[in-house]
Parts: structure tokens; sequence; C-alpha cells
């Protein structure tokens, strides 16, 4: 595993038991592990060594901020090497999840721009697991990787194909300070809503990171 982990990852586990959680793993949680043995890297500083990790159950409400020691970790894969993967190719579930169905058509518009992208969120969870994560009501929760500044005119291009998509893209462009939405930068306003591992904070600059006037 890379000695820096990317927020996004989704990493595999050899023993839920490696897992610190406040209060202990709920039963959810224990149950969804067993189902798939799953965590995916939370927006956050380690913390003694720990990797921040979320654990994800079957509904919205089952959703749970832990801590994973490393050694615990079998597998490690990105949004991006997933999107390389292109595992939903051929995949009948496609023909139930329109998130699922919509990455061939992200795949292309993301080539045409020649951005480094991948699926998040329960999709991107799926594909690296294996487990049936999304729904047909599933949002489709994408990341595209820039590590220097994205033109506005090319965000907004973006932003309106994506837009005619049969189904809801939620966007983030992760730079070296931090997450912005494609929308918010694509529509020209500022300040901006930086997301980075300190938490939330408004900039002018996503990647300069120069904060907004008081």
């Amino acid at each position: 595993m890379p000695p820096e982990i990317e927020t996004h990852a989704l990493l595999r586990l050899a023993d839920a038991r490696a897992l610190e959680a406040e209060g202990g793993l709920p039963a959810w949680a224990a149950a969804a592990l067993r189902r798939a043995p799953w965590v995916v890297v939370r927006r956050a500083r380690r913390a003694g060594g720990l990797i921040p990790v979320g654990v994800r159950g079957a509904s919205r409400g089952e959703r749970l901020a832990a801590w994973l020691h490393p050694h615990a970790v079998l597998e490690y894969l990105t949004p991006c090497e997933l999107a390389a993967r292109a595992g939903w190719r051929g995949s009948a579930r496609c023909a139930h999840v329109p998130a699922l169905a919509a990455l061939e058509t992200v795949a292309g518009l993301m080539r045409s721009q020649e951005l480094l992208w991948g699926p998040c969120g329960s999709v991107g969870f799926e594909l690296a697991s294996g487990s049936t994560t999304a729904t047909e009501d599933s949002d489709l929760d994408l990341m595209v990787a820039v590590e220097a500044p994205l033109p506005r005119a090319a965000a907004a291009a973006l932003q309106a194909r994506l837009a005619r998509l049969p189904v809801r893209a939620e966007v983030l462009l992760e730079g070296p300070q931090g997450a912005v939405a494609l929308a918010e930068y694509a529509s020209g306003r500022a300040p901006l809503l930086l997301r980075t591992v300190d938490g939330p904070r408004l900039v002018e600059d996503p990647w300069g990171g120069a904060a907004a006037a008081a």
C-alpha cells in the first residue's frame, strides 16, 4: 500500500478487528463487513498511524467513521484504477442501475478532455467489492484528479455534458490542496468551498489554497 493514501480509495480488510471506532463496531457494521470486507478512505489526517476510513451499511443511515490499522489492508484500489479497469463493461447490472450504465458515456467524456477520473460512492464500492451496492436510484459520484487548474470553460463544458446523463452526477475536482465541486467551480462563483483534510474552508483559488477575504 502506498505511504500516502488517497481520499475515496477502497481498502479490502484482512480482519475487521483491525478497525477502531468510538463505542466499537455496531452490529450492522460487523454484518456489512462480513458481506463485503471493504472500507473507504475518509478525508481526514491519519491519527497515531491509523487510516481514517468509513464503513458503509445497507442504508444511508448506516455509515460509520472508523480508524484502520495499516497492517490489515490486503488490497488498495483508487477510483482512477477502477475507471481504468472498466469493470462495468458487460455487467448485467447496467440494465438495472442507471449510474453503472452511465459510466461508459462518462469514460468517453473524460477521455475527450484527457482527464484522470474515477467512480466513488456506491458505484465505486460495488466495482471494487463486487457487492451489489448501487441501486436504480443511486446518484453517480465521481472524482477528477486535477493537479493544475482546470480552465473554467473546460469545467463548464464538462458539467453541461454530464448534466445530460440520465442520472444525477456529482463530481469533485481533487487537487493538491483538497477538493471542490465541479458544478460550483464551473459556475464562476467565488469564494469556493474547498474540502480539505482539516475540514472545509472558503477559498478564492482551490489550487493555490488562497483563503477568501473575511
